[in-house]
């Protein structure tokens, strides 16, 4: 069974969490956030592998959301796989590098996998500086899904 969701991550300003669902809804909002500062979560779910495409800026103000979503999928039957697609991310800061490891400490506890796709450029240097390259399962995904030769 297949379920497609979509939440777009506005910002957090003045202590109010900005988020659009995939139903228009708008969740807690108060105040005005820039495009320029909000994530696209868009997540392609099956039971053996889910596929988490971001888009925007992963930092402080949409990564408690990707969290939500990641520990979500990862709760009761966890697909095998997980692929985080971070090709259209612009930029990525510690707690969206501190969210990504959470949620693959979990994956492995669970027997799961999950992989990162599309590091490129600045942030690719940042994870091999870090270490983290070699944590996360990057050369992994391609056996995963034929969208990623």
């Amino acid at each position: 069974m297949e379920r497609d969701g979509h939440v777009r991550v506005l910002g957090l300003l003045n202590g109010s969490l900005h988020a659009i669902t995939n139903l228009g809804e708008i969740a807690l909002t108060r105040g005005l956030v820039t495009e320029g500062e909000s994530l696209d979560i868009t997540v392609d779910h099956g039971e053996e592998r889910a596929f988490v495409r971001l888009h925007g800026r992963l930092g402080i103000d949409s990564s408690p959301t990707l969290r939500d979503q990641l520990l979500a999928m990862l709760q009761g039957q966890p697909p095998k796989t997980i692929i985080v697609d971070l090709t259209e991310v612009s930029y990525i800061d510690a707690s969206g590098i501190a969210t990504l490891l959470e949620a693959l400490k979990v994956a492995r506890n669970r027997q799961a996998t999950l992989c990162l796709k599309g590091l490129q450029g600045r942030m690719v240097r940042l994870f091999e500086v870090t270490g983290l390259l070699a944590v996360f399962e990057t050369t992994g995904c391609k056996g995963a899904s034929p969208q990623l030769r």
